[in-house]
């Protein structure tokens, strides 16, 4: 079973509330879990993304596509990074997400991927 399992934050906002030193660690986290993900096969891709504020949002307004800034103006918090996993259980997939908030102290969320549409 494939799951998304995703950060959320701001990464110009952790840089300045956790320093850069605590980044510089969190990246080595991050290399660290792909290559253990990788090594064990479970690992089917993980990305980090550029922050929310270098985002654009395209939305259909009056009969046609817009973009606009920023993933949503309300939002402080975006996507910032995931990983997409094929395992054994959910469980396994909440275990992986686990060791991440051990390390970030913030939630992760995990959800399967669906393998097809579902039923209507």
């Amino acid at each position: 079973m494939k799951y998304m399992i995703m950060t959320f934050g701001s990464a110009e906002g952790a840089l300045e509330a956790m320093g850069r030193e605590w980044m510089l660690e969190m990246i080595q986290f991050m290399r660290t879990l792909d290559d253990d993900l990788r090594k064990s096969g479970e690992l089917v891709s993980a990305e980090g993304l550029a922050d929310g504020s270098q985002a654009k949002t395209v939305r259909f307004q009056n009969g046609i596509p817009v973009a606009t800034d920023g993933p949503f103006a309300e939002a402080k918090e975006s996507l910032v990074g995931y990983w997409i996993v094929d395992v054994d259980s959910e469980a396994r997939a909440i275990e992986i997400a686990s060791r991440i908030v051990a390390f970030v102290k913030a939630p992760i969320e995990v959800r399967r991927v669906m393998d097809a549409p579902p039923e209507v």
